[in-house]
């Protein structure tokens, strides 16, 4: 493209150019082609054979016009103490060190229901009561075993008496503190099984001192907190293996997530993390106290998990929640949100080149960190860039584009 600069010539000069152009004309196609390519143009001056070329304007150089309606700052690149925000999803669990499993100590039939979902349980409370033949057994061969016991022992009493008397001899005397010692061993163990099956030693001496046997006993909460599930129902015919209901103090939970691999060296052990939580519009900061030492071979993600406190039970375990890792702060160039063109699919940024004229230079950023991005390359900490009115001087360059 020939860009004619107007100027005044005179008769003889214009019929040197004229004949200079139709002579370009008659050229190799080749050579004008490539001249053409060139983007320049040649103009003869007034008397001198001289060359001028003139380069097209860049398009990604704009100037700051006298009437620019907006306002602009411009202010050095820099460089400042960052860290890389790692965001994984994650969820709310039970702390499950605070969660017990609670379920009968002996097999029989549940006469009573006393505990419900969601009801706050102390230690000790009755969750439920069983009606139990295996328990009263058991309470009554006891009862056996502490009664022969004492007839062992009164027998000793008397065997001594008449072992001083010399009324018996001594391998009486021994016979009988055998059948003694075999006696007491088996009410031990009596006592030991009443115990297996509920029965604190409290209760066990009453039994054996007023004889009655008691086949009814309670499901007792063996941790305060809050009921969060219940396998029973009334009727029911239960066993020890079964659990009838699960406690959990939810007066701190934790929040797991799952980190991919490629980002394990960003967490550890102690680390305090930030969490948001949709759900509550908020977020909350944790503590990370545990780092799998293992990769899912299937996720290809660590395990990590957070304790957070939960005095007000706003939490509440299966909630969705996201993790926020800081990494180790180190030094980039930040700058504002603000300064950032997106145009043609890619992150741009106004550098200063001449006082009040700027070029359009595409830049690699980091994710967005309250209102700043991290520059991963495109730009120099020592360049001058437009930290305010960039959107509107875009707008200007592409207008001056245009015509």
């Amino acid at each position: 493209m020939i860009r004619i600069i107007p100027m005044k010539l005179s008769p003889i000069t214009l019929a040197a150019l004229v004949a200079a152009l139709a002579l370009g004309a008659c050229k190799d196609p080749a050579q004008s082609s490539a001249t053409q390519a060139a983007g320049d143009s040649t103009l003869l001056s007034e008397g001198v054979g001289t060359e001028i070329k003139v380069a097209p304007p860049d398009p990604m150089v704009v100037s700051v016009p006298p009437s620019f309606g907006a306002e602009i700052k411009v202010l050095p690149a820099g460089k400042t103490q960052v860290s890389d925000t790692l965001r994984v999803a994650g969820k709310v669990d039970f702390d499950q060190t605070r969660v017990t499993r609670i379920g009968a100590t002996v097999t029989g039939r549940v006469i009573e229901i006393q505990a419900h979902l969601g009801q706050q349980v102390r230690v000790g409370d009755s969750l439920a009561v069983i009606n139990s033949t295996e328990l009263g057994e058991t309470q009554l061969a006891y009862l056996k075993a502490r009664a022969h016991a004492d007839l062992q022992a009164r027998s000793v009493d008397r065997a001594r008496q008449l072992f001083a008397a010399d009324v018996i001899g001594k391998a009486e005397l021994q016979r009988r503190e055998s059948e003694l010692s075999i006696a007491s061993a088996e009410q031990r163990g009596a006592a030991d099984q009443l115990r297996v099956l509920g029965m604190s030693s409290a209760a066990i001496n009453r039994l054996g001192t007023t004889g009655a046997i008691n086949s009814v006993t309670s499901v007792v909460s063996t941790m305060g907190g809050t009921v969060v599930e219940r396998q029973v129902a009334q009727g029911q015919v239960v066993q020890p293996a079964d659990a009838l209901y699960v406690v959990a103090d939810l007066s701190r939970v934790w929040v797991t997530a799952e980190v991919p691999e490629q980002q394990a060296a960003l967490v550890k052990a102690g680390q305090t993390v930030d969490i948001e939580v949709p759900a509550l519009g908020s977020r909350i900061t944790g503590k990370l106290i545990f780092v799998s030492d293992t990769v899912n071979p299937e996720t290809r993600t660590i395990a990590v998990r957070s304790m957070v406190e939960n005095a007000e039970r706003k939490l509440k375990p299966a909630m969705l929640a996201t993790m926020l890792i800081q990494a180790a702060p180190t030094e980039r160039i930040v700058i504002p949100s603000e300064a950032v063109v997106r145009d043609a699919d890619h992150d741009n940024v106004f550098i200063e080149t001449a006082p009040n004229q700027f070029r359009l230079t595409q830049v690699r950023l980091g994710p967005d960190m309250d209102g700043r991005r991290a520059v991963l390359s495109g730009l120099k900490p020592e360049q001058n860039i437009l930290v305010k009115g960039a959107f509107h001087l875009n707008n200007e360059r592409k207008r001056k584009e245009l015509e």
